[in-house]
């Protein structure tokens, strides 16, 4: 299944020359794959990942660069693209590494705890003599 843009309509005639022979134009180099645009991507980090409206944006450049693949301006369109898939990492970024330092601080401050714990819980252990009192 095709899904590039813009489509080619088959019913449109094909260029002929003086002597009625259709003529092929060969462009050099390697063709280079359509622009991704990051939609799907993009419309989840809007859903779940929307922390500061990145997810958003990434949604808006996504959305300008299918626009622009339409209307077949792939350098532009391959701009917005990675705007659209750096906006969805930073989303992604900011969305997942607070709370991981957070656990990280949870879990560092209950080791700490557990050990201040340990040492106290010596101290209520001591047995105190009447001699300890004069």
């Amino acid at each position: 299944m095709d899904t590039s843009y813009p489509r080619e309509d088959p019913g449109t005639p094909t260029p002929r020359k003086a002597d009625g022979a259709a003529h092929t134009v060969l462009t050099p180099g390697a063709p280079r794959p359509p622009p991704r645009d990051h939609l799907i991507w993009s419309v989840f980090s809007t859903l779940y990942l929307n922390l500061c409206c990145l997810g958003f944006l990434a949604l808006v450049h996504s959305i300008k660069a299918r626009d622009q693949k339409v209307a077949g301006d792939l350098e532009a369109a391959r701009r917005f693209g990675t705007k659209a898939k750096c906006y969805n990492i930073l989303a992604a970024m900011w969305t997942l590494v607070p709370p991981l330092l957070l656990l990280a601080l949870v879990v560092t401050g209950a080791l700490h705890l557990s050990r201040l714990a340990k040492g106290s819980a010596a101290f209520f252990t001591t047995r105190f003599d009447d001699s300890d009192y004069d």
